[in-house]
């Protein structure tokens, strides 16, 4: 038998948790979604996105931009202050841990100039 046959392929690390900010704004998404009578096939066509990702932002997956939120707010109907109106009681507070800058900035050698 091959060495490679016999190898334990590395799985893939678990996808993170939604932030709770992620999921406040796919569930507004939603609501204005249903309210405006719209399916999110055509709430994507004319936020000018794929469905899979008006999909992703309604279960709190994605992380759209606030370009992508302004899409799809004119699409809807909505100002962005109503869209946000009732996500007063959100936490802000930073979740989860941030990736360490893995770049390593090369050993500046400092000469003085005669």
């Amino acid at each position: 038998m091959l060495p490679a046959m016999t190898t334990k392929k590395k799985q893939p690390p678990a996808p993170a948790a939604p932030s709770p900010i992620s999921e406040a704004i796919g569930r507004r998404v939603k609501e204005c979604r249903h309210e405006a009578g719209k399916s999110q096939e055509t709430l994507a066509f004319e936020a000018r996105v794929d469905r899979t990702y008006i999909s992703a932002v309604e279960r709190g997956i994605a992380n759209p931009t606030i370009e992508t939120i302004a899409n799809i707010c004119f699409a809807l109907g909505y100002t962005l202050a109503e869209l946000f109106a009732t996500l007063d009681d959100v936490s802000l507070a930073p979740t989860g841990e941030r990736r360490a800058n893995a770049a390593t900035p090369p050993e500046i050698k400092r000469t003085r100039l005669r």
